[in-house]
């Protein structure tokens, strides 16, 4: 989880810091202004009066090519822009939809389903040889009629055979609507599922599911807070570089400049050696080392040059500008870089309190206390009302009728866990185990913020002591470059005395500069530790 997880919290981290500065939105740049065209009657001030405002947009693009920014909007423009802070608000984002989804578990939920079934049969509720006999009914019965008589009163075969054709007339006439009846009968059965519709709608609601509703709606509600954690956390650190970028770029600006200085009283203690050596006063071996020396403060400042040109790219790919806006700084133009002085004190407490990796730990361990939860309701009884409205065609409300019919039903459904060879048992250990690891992680996380709470607190201390060091030795450097300049006039310092003066105090502003930077760079770690 966040640096944690990925450096293993190492002991001996490097200091580096920043003050705390609240995040602004960047300068707007104003616009130019329209300028009017010059009176008609008046050409000779027009034609100048177009120079002077040609020559002042001229000026106003050249101030306006460079952009001054702040550090807050540095950061201010980095947290628009960065990408992985981005996909961290998209999480948050889905994290709070899943949320609000979770909610709809506890009210009813209504469906409906409907289906289409065509088969090449129809089902058949009566064999064939019912349907024979129900066809046939009037003409079987006529037959096991006269069958009967005839086997209780065979001397009557004699009086049947002869009976007259009116009277057979009558009796088929009879047993066809006999058979008539049957037909109907068979007709009646038939189902007609060919062609089959059904549908239904059903509302359910749950009464009792084992805690598992519940412990869903609160895991999705930790998982969004988790989320806001992790973007709390991809934030500071994404400050925190922006914040050393910056004081980079003022720490190289500063080295230039003093690199620069340098430089040009090497040029002036050149052109002076020259004039003494063209005097006699000096030897070619004096006007060779300061020569050595002017060619190394070249150098110099050329690397410091391309230094501070990288520095600017980076700074720009964190704020998300164009790689050669090459934008100025407020701190590196000021007259020197502002520092806080006063000493701090370990503040764990807060740390605790504020730290994206705390949160993070914490909150999964509650989602791990609710998946215990969520493994047992699966092997609790669970109870749910339900009620629908169901309909078909071929209908069987009425028989079984071409047209759609449906009813209205109620209930309750129960399903009761009995036997599952300790599978649930097993499941909630699990999850209990699960739960514990993130609470020693938790533990151990703790432990080792703390320790970087002081390693950083001793870090900040240490480079203010380091500043108040710098300033006394930059005050006895810049005393003795003085001395050493006024004897140098008077002939009494050799010129590899003063070399030594200007190094010494070259060096000293050097360190007076990193000493600076130092603390502030320290200042926005520790704030990046205490989870600022």
């Amino acid at each position: 989880m966040g640096k944690l997880a990925n450096e293993e919290m190492k002991t001996q981290r490097k200091c580096s810091g920043f003050a705390n500065v609240r995040i602004s939105e960047p300068p707007l740049i104003p616009l130019e202004g329209e300028v009017s065209e010059g009176r008609r009657g008046f050409p000779r001030l027009e034609r100048w009066g177009r120079v002077a405002v040609l020559v002042l947009s001229l000026l106003g693009t050249g101030v306006q090519a460079q952009t001054v920014l702040t550090l807050d909007s540095c950061r201010a423009m980095a947290m628009r822009s960065n990408k992985q802070l981005a996909v961290s608000k998209a999480g948050q984002e889905k994290a709070y939809w899943e949320h609000k989804a979770a909610v709809t578990n506890f009210l009813p939920k209504i469906d409906f389903s409907g289906g289409y079934l065509f088969t090449s049969k129809e089902v058949s509720l009566l064999s064939n040889d019912q349907k024979n006999a129900f066809n046939n009914l009037g003409t079987n019965m006529l037959q096991q009629g006269i069958q009967g008589i005839l086997e209780r009163h065979p001397d009557l075969a004699p009086l049947i055979e002869q009976m007259p054709a009116d009277v057979k007339g009558l009796l088929n006439g009879a047993a066809e609507s006999i058979n008539g009846v049957g037909r109907s009968v068979t007709d009646a059965f038939r189902t007609d599922t060919r062609n089959a519709f059904a549908g239904a709608v059903l509302l359910t609601q749950p009464l009792y599911m084992g805690g598992k509703i519940r412990a869903y709606y609160k895991i999705t509600g930790y998982q969004e807070q988790l989320e806001a954690a992790k973007q709390q956390g991809v934030a500071s650190e994404l400050i925190l570089e922006v914040d050393k970028a910056y004081w980079q770029i003022v720490s190289l600006s500063g080295k230039y400049k003093l690199a620069k200085q340098y430089r040009d009283m090497l040029r002036k203690l050149d052109e002076d050696v020259q004039k003494m050596v063209a005097e006699g006063v000096a030897t070619k071996a004096n006007e060779l080392t300061v020569s050595v020396k002017l060619n190394e403060a070249e150098m110099t400042l050329a690397k410091v040059e391309d230094g501070l040109s990288l520095s600017r790219m980076l700074l720009c790919q964190l704020c998300g500008l164009p790689l050669g806006t090459a934008p100025a700084l407020d701190a590196e133009l000021a007259d020197d870089i502002p520092v806080d002085q006063t000493d701090v004190t370990v503040m764990s407490e807060k740390a605790m309190a504020n730290r994206a990796e705390i949160k993070q730990l914490q909150l999964a361990a509650d989602i791990y206390s609710q998946k215990v939860k969520i493994e047992r309701s699966a092997f609790l009884p669970s109870l749910a009302l339900i009620g629908g409205y169901g309909f078909s065609n071929p209908s069987l409300v009425n028989g079984f009728e071409k047209r759609f019919r449906g009813m209205w039903s109620v209930g309750l459904l129960l399903k009761i866990p009995v036997f599952h060879w300790g599978e649930g048992m097993f499941k909630v250990n699990a999850a209990k185990a699960e739960t514990m690891e993130y609470r020693y992680k938790l533990e151990e996380a703790k432990e080792k913020i703390e320790l970087q709470v002081n390693q950083q607190t001793n870090c900040v201390n240490d480079a203010v002591r380091k500043y108040r060091l710098s300033l006394r030795n930059l005050e006895k450097a810049e005393e003795n470059l003085r001395t050493a300049q006024i004897g140098y006039k008077e002939g009494i310092i050799t010129t590899s005395d003063l070399l030594a003066a200007q190094t010494a105090w070259l060096s000293a502003q050097n360190d007076k500069t990193d000493a600076q930077v130092n603390i502030n760079i320290s200042r926005a770690t520790l704030n990046n530790v205490l989870g600022y």
